[in-house]
């Protein structure tokens, strides 16, 4: 399955990382140099669990470009895993990370962005050292069998803007939402944005952002 991903992705010119065999990227666009790395708990993949070598990797991408972006599938998996507890998280007895320690660690490291998944639900946002974190954007293309039941059934689509120097400007969020029948629609409720309100509120009430009702996040002003 990974291999036919990877040539499928290759012969679409998409650049990928996280696997032992493929841990990072480095590409170009509009005169800014990235770097893209991924990390996860699964086998063969580069560890979340061992954030001394990510934040190596991390800092070693950040001496030659100019933005590292950084993806983490991390967190247990349901509705029971929609706050971030800044403590490892064991499902189906497996350590799925401390994804709080991970994407302050890779900051400290040079990380510009840090964009979690992997629980199935979204999940609050933060910027730590002007730096935007995602702790989960949910399902938003599901495939097969995995449930769509409340909160699994909604998602946000993150639009963000940093400066050239990785810092945080704003983030806009489309919510979107799926079921069986109708799939992958756009949810005018705007669920996925209220819940990250509420989930940034409640799992860091000491954060400094501003919520607008058309989907904005903002740093708030002094």
């Amino acid at each position: 399955g990974r291999k036919r991903t990877t040539t499928i992705l290759d012969s679409l010119n998409i650049n990928y990382a996280g696997l032992q065999s493929h841990p990072s990227v480095i590409f170009e666009k509009d005169s800014i140099k990235y770097a893209f790395c991924a990390f996860a708990p699964n086998e063969n993949t580069v560890s979340i669990n061992n954030l001394d070598s990510a934040k190596s990797l991390v800092s070693r991408l950040k001496a030659q470009v100019d933005i590292v972006i950084v993806s983490f599938h991390g967190g247990g998996e349901g509705a029971k895993f929609e706050h971030v507890p800044r403590a490892d998280e064991i499902f189906y007895e497996e350590n799925r990370g401390n994804v709080y320690a991970f994407a302050h660690g890779v900051i400290d490291a040079g990380a510009d962005v840090v964009l979690g998944h992997g629980p199935h639900v979204t999940r609050a946002v933060e910027v730590y050292k002007n730096k935007f974190i995602a702790y989960s954007l949910g399902n938003f293309c599901t495939y097969g069998m995995f449930s769509l039941k409340g909160p699994n059934g909604f998602a946000p689509l993150l639009q963000l803007k940093i400066s050239s120097t990785g810092d945080f400007i704003l983030a806009d969020i489309i919510s979107v939402k799926q079921d069986k029948i109708n799939n992958l629609t756009l949810d005018t409720n705007y669920t996925a944005f209220k819940k990250i309100q509420w989930l940034t509120n409640t799992d860091f009430p000491e954060h400094q952002l501003n919520f607008s009702a058309n989907g904005r996040i903002e740093l708030k002003k002094d």
